[in-house]
């Protein structure tokens, strides 16, 4: 097998354990009434997820660093499997909550142990790419495995889900047994070392913009499927499309945000596409009741979402491109805190309100990012004007 295929079948895999993450969200309302709870308190296997996921993952990684990596692919996929197999064996929310935890931890380390392995793979010049694909087929789990899981819980039983996941999983560990070679570990990277790039203002605030915009989304996406099945009152049938045509446009989305990045820059890319997706929050508010629109709507909103998604990373990346490792650690990390956030407090508002409420918080959220960005590129936009008259009136530049 090719450095190539390999790298495609991370990729297969990436999207096996991505589906794990992302479907609970179409299924929610089922398992809310198949567990006995609230959708409120099914939403908080989302959080719990979430929080393990941008806890656990960085630490893990950390004590696991020296080990080498087919080796820990393995054992994280061995233990993805007992998380599914946990979900679907044992009753109850408790052990569903286990589950999750369990899911979050073993997914965070495969995927970041499989992008380290995918850019040794990787031919010289190519390793972007490499890591790209494999995101992308985590990404697909959204466009594919999130619908397909609605049908599967529609049809079947939503336990069944998982119980293919766990079968695929332990099928994934044979293949990376046979295909991937393997490859030494790395030198840990110190958490004192991790915190200090907090420090610069650039990328505390651009963390904090992440945060606050992945958590207005999280807020929304968590109760999609309640959403549209009460508030817009769509058919089992309708709302699998309606998740199908939200994948979609996450695709799309993405790869617009990658194009316009190159063309127009990050800043102006991150800005105007989180104005955009208030926009469709506020409209999807005002006409989430009306089958017709909310097609549309969520197609236009998921795009606007994840067109903010390559955009971000690039941008943190150029903010300190000697710890690109780190960067992209932390933006992981920072991201799935925003989701816990986002769906903890959309569970609140559900509880509290009610559903029609989530897409206004969302929209809140959303904005306060924009405000927050737009304001930190005009100050720093400002100060590099400055710096550019000062040095052009003394001639020459330290």
């Amino acid at each position: 097998m090719s450095n190539a295929l390999k790298i495609y079948m991370l990729a297969m895999i990436s999207f096996l354990v991505g589906t794990s993450e992302y479907t609970i969200a179409g299924i929610l309302d089922k398992v809310a009434v198949d567990v006995g709870v609230s959708v409120s308190v099914a939403g908080q296997l989302i959080t719990v997820f979430s929080l393990a996921y941008a806890f656990g993952t960085p630490i893990v990684i950390a004590v696991t660093a020296r080990m080498e990596r087919r080796q820990l692919l393995l054992y994280a996929l061995g233990v993805f499997a007992v998380g599914n197999l946990i979900a679907v064996a044992l009753p109850g929310y408790t052990f569903l909550l286990v589950s999750r935890v369990v899911l979050a931890i073993s997914t965070g380390v495969f995927l970041v142990t499989s992008l380290t392995v995918a850019a040794k793979l990787a031919a010289p010049g190519k390793q972007g790419s490499a890591i790209a694909t494999l995101i992308m087929g985590f990404s697909a789990a959204l466009i594919i495995g999130v619908p397909l899981g609605r049908v599967a819980a529609s049809v079947y039983d939503w336990k069944l889900i998982f119980g293919v996941i766990g079968l695929l999983g332990l099928l994934a560990m044979f293949l990376i047994l046979i295909a991937i070679p393997q490859s030494n570990g790395e030198a840990p990277v110190p958490i004192r070392k991790q915190f200090a790039l907090l420090k610069k203002p650039e990328i505390a605030i651009a963390l904090a913009v992440a945060f606050t915009w992945i958590g207005g989304y999280s807020v929304v996406y968590t109760y999609i499927s309640p959403y549209l099945l009460t508030i817009t009152k769509l058919s089992e049938q309708s709302v699998s499309i309606a998740l199908f045509s939200f994948g979609i446009a996450s695709l799309l989305g993405s790869k617009f945000g990658g194009y316009s990045t190159d063309r127009w820059g990050a800043p102006r890319t991150l800005v105007i596409g989180m104005l955009f997706n208030t926009i469709a929050l506020v409209l999807l508010s005002l006409a989430g009741q009306s089958p017709l629109i909310v097609f549309p709507l969520l197609m236009f909103w998921s795009f606007t979402v994840w067109s903010s998604s390559p955009t971000q990373q690039f941008y943190l990346l150029s903010l300190a491109p000697e710890a690109s490792g780190i960067m992209l650690s932390m933006n992981t990390s920072v991201l799935h805190l925003g989701m816990a956030v986002g769906a903890g407090l959309g569970g609140v508002v559900v509880e509290q309100a009610s559903l029609s409420y989530i897409s206004w918080i969302g929209a809140t959220s959303v904005i306060l990012a924009a405000v927050t960005a737009a304001t930190f590129f005009r100050i720093s936009y400002s100060r590099k004007r400055r710096e550019e008259v000062k040095c052009s009136l003394v001639e020459t530049c330290a």
